[in-house]
């Protein structure tokens, strides 16, 4: 079962209704009972990094979740995604959950527009259990205005080009996987790397 963690700022029905159609056992909670049982977790979340820190510290979810990734997959999309880094600068420098070093600072904004909204190509720099099985040319769906920077390039696993480099996948290399796009909306690419990630070991 696939817990998709419910801490109030999360895209949560999408991702559900995403789960449900793949026929993936998943239910929407913040019992942290249910978090340590399921075998699986996914983080979503739109918004300002600061607030979703401060949601997940309000119901205690933050020292759960960086135990629980130590032993069962874990992903997070989008703002979630964001939140696997060590530091923020949105709004104001705030904490991650430090799963991946790195920092989340603003698209550079030169003849952009910001928020990123819309499809772009993948270029997988590593491969990834959770990126197999994807067409040649995979497009998936963003929107924010935020990009996760991997001090390491061996946690880069794809990234799209929007005026520059711009990280779309992130992995730890263990548990921890981020899709800086959203799969619940990337038809049936990200509904594959749903299915990847329901498969996982």
């Amino acid at each position: 079962m696939i817990a998709i963690i419910d801490y109030g700022a999360g895209n949560i029905f999408s991702v559900r209704n995403a789960l449900n159609y793949l026929g993936i056992e998943n239910q929407l909670t913040e019992d942290i009972s249910v978090i340590e049982k399921a075998d699986k977790l996914i983080l979503p979340g739109v918004g300002a990094f600061p607030s979703a820190m401060r949601m997940l510290g309000k119901k205690n979810l933050i020292p759960v979740i960086q135990e629980q990734a130590k032993k069962k997959p874990l992903l997070g999309i989008c703002l979630g995604m964001q939140m696997l880094m060590t530091k923020s600068y949105e709004f104001e420098p705030c904490d991650g959950l430090n799963f991946i070093s790195g920092t989340v600072e603003k698209i550079p904004a030169e003849n952009l527009i910001i928020p990123h909204m819309g499809w772009n190509k993948l270029e997988i720099q590593h491969e990834c259990a959770l990126l197999a099985n994807l067409p040649e040319e995979a497009y998936v769906y963003f929107v924010h205005s935020y990009m996760a920077n991997c001090t390491e390039e061996k946690n880069l696993s794809a990234w799209v080009e929007y005026g520059g480099k711009v990280p779309a996948f992130v992995t730890d290399g263990k548990y921890v996987f981020g899709a800086q796009f959203h799969p619940e909306k990337s038809g049936s690419v990200g509904l594959q790397i749903l299915r990847n990630f329901a498969e996982l070991n």
